[in-house]
């Protein structure tokens, strides 16, 4: 019997070397010299000379500490104050797109830069200018000069197939070490509360992201280009692991626009509402969180048209689950006007498919660009009303309305408060400024003490004259 065990041990031991098994799984150790090299050097080899480092240099204006005081700006007008200049250097990544020397890389990257060069991953240097550069996606596409060279370039792949768990890596210059590769998986995807750019939708990934790398590649096992590496979730500055890259879908739709002359042809559905949390899912007999509740269609737009209406709730468009407003931001973001989606949405209880034609973002109202005039405290300032397509142009969010500054006539009473383009008048002496020709009337009081509220960014400011 002990000899008929040892025989049996000897017949099966080199199958389960071999990889075969009578259990369920079996783990085994690798036997071979070709099993033990596995290595991602292939890819690397491929992908890497189609990844550049991009070096920046820019002049920052700073206005000396004696005159930061808000009462004195508001006094003398921040455009009456000094500066000082100073050079500031920076580095990050880009990938090569087009053979004829088209880079994308990060808006960020290349901010405000008067110098840009690219050096490719064999060392050779090339001055670069901005083609074309979106800063609400942040996302910009460079124009290298190559005198007839054909670069080499990497192929975009189809970042909607990706799923949690693909290896991927991650290319880059951090911390301008030179061209880096890390690996690592993708943790997440549809990541929408990141808070990086206006189109909040990234592919999370743990393969080491650092400064440096925005800009660069991040691609999967075919080697082909599945997101823009942007920023990084971290308490030191360095990598922990979590990475966000922005989805390989939303760059060629830039790198498209580039192409054409920078001309921007973004698909509009004119229905604008608030993401379906649990509670409301309950309300509206859906099983889960999840869904864009509209609450407002613009009247003539393609979602009217459509019979698209406010309490409907668009749950998926093409094919693409959405989960929040930040999901059908990204989705229309990635379409042009003229292209035909279809949508699937909750009415009554019960589903309903609709097919939407989108149309180029809306001028209604109409813009009635004004410099205003007369006696009254924002003489010399430049309005006009903002509609879908003004919003679009100056990075602000489709539903905002109003008026925005778009300039100010040098020597006139409006340019002593400091304003500028892209400043939002918000309201006059409490009363909330709704268009132009308002704007207008609220001026012509024949009043003596004013207060302004000015939107700049994020931050309101406040103007009071007596």
């Amino acid at each position: 019997m002990k000899y008929v065990l040892s025989l049996l041990v000897f017949l099966i031991t080199p199958l389960l070397l071999a990889g075969f098994s009578f259990a369920e799984e079996t783990r085994v150790v690798p036997v071979t010299q070709q099993q033990v090299q596995y290595s991602y050097a292939p890819i690397v080899k491929q992908v890497t000379p189609a990844v550049v480092n991009i070096y920046t240099r820019r002049v920052v204006r700073q206005q000396a500490t004696l005159f930061n005081d808000p009462f004195v700006q508001n006094f003398f007008g921040s455009s009456m104050l000094p500066y000082r200049e100073r050079v500031e250097n920076s580095l990050g990544s880009g990938v090569i797109v087009d053979s004829d020397g088209l880079v994308m890389t990060n808006n960020h990257v290349v901010a405000g830069a008067t110098d840009i060069k690219v050096v490719t991953a064999d060392s050779r240097e090339f001055a670069a200018s901005v083609l074309y550069r979106d800063e609400k996606r942040d996302l910009a596409v460079l124009k290298i000069e190559t005198a007839g060279q054909r670069l080499p370039f990497l192929a975009f792949g189809n970042s909607d197939t990706v799923q949690v768990g693909d290896i991927v890596l991650a290319i880059g210059n951090p911390f301008g070490v030179g061209q880096t590769v890390t690996s690592g998986i993708i943790s997440g995807l549809a990541r929408t509360t990141v808070g990086i750019s206006d189109y909040q939708f990234f592919i999370q990934t743990d393969a080491a992201i650092n400064p440096g790398n925005s800009g660069g590649a991040l691609v999967d096992m075919h080697g082909k280009l599945i997101g823009i590496p942007t920023a990084i979730f971290s308490r030191t500055g360095g990598s922990n692991g979590i990475g966000f890259a922005i989805p390989a879908t939303m760059a060629q739709a830039v790198l498209q626009t580039a192409k054409k002359g920078g001309i921007a042809n973004r698909g509009w559905l004119g229905a604008t509402g608030q993401t379906v949390t649990f509670e409301l899912a309950q309300s509206l007999g859906l099983d889960k969180a999840g869904g864009v509740l509209v609450n407002k269609v613009t009247a003539k737009s393609p979602a009217d048209r459509a019979d698209i209406r406010e309490g409907d709730v668009l749950l998926s468009l093409n094919g693409h689950e959405l989960q929040d407003v930040d999901t059908l931001k990204f989705r229309l973001a990635t379409l042009s006007a003229g292209d035909v989606v279809d949508i699937r949405l909750w009415r009554n209880r019960s589903e309903k498919n609709i097919r939407v034609t989108l149309e180029k973002l809306a001028e209604i109202p109409a813009r009635d660009e004004t410099v205003l005039s007369g006696d009254q405290p924002l003489t010399g300032l430049r309005v006009m009303n903002i509609n879908p397509a003004v919003a679009e142009e100056f990075n602000l969010s489709e539903e905002s309305r109003g008026v925005i500054v778009t300039g100010v006539v040098d020597g006139s009473f409006a340019a002593r408060f400091g304003l500028r383009a892209a400043d939002r008048v918000l309201s006059i002496n409490g009363e909330t400024v709704t268009s132009v020709k308002q704007l207008q009337k609220l001026l012509q009081r024949n009043i003596t003490r004013w207060a302004i509220a000015v939107q700049r960014g994020a931050q309101t400011m406040q103007i009071r004259i007596n």
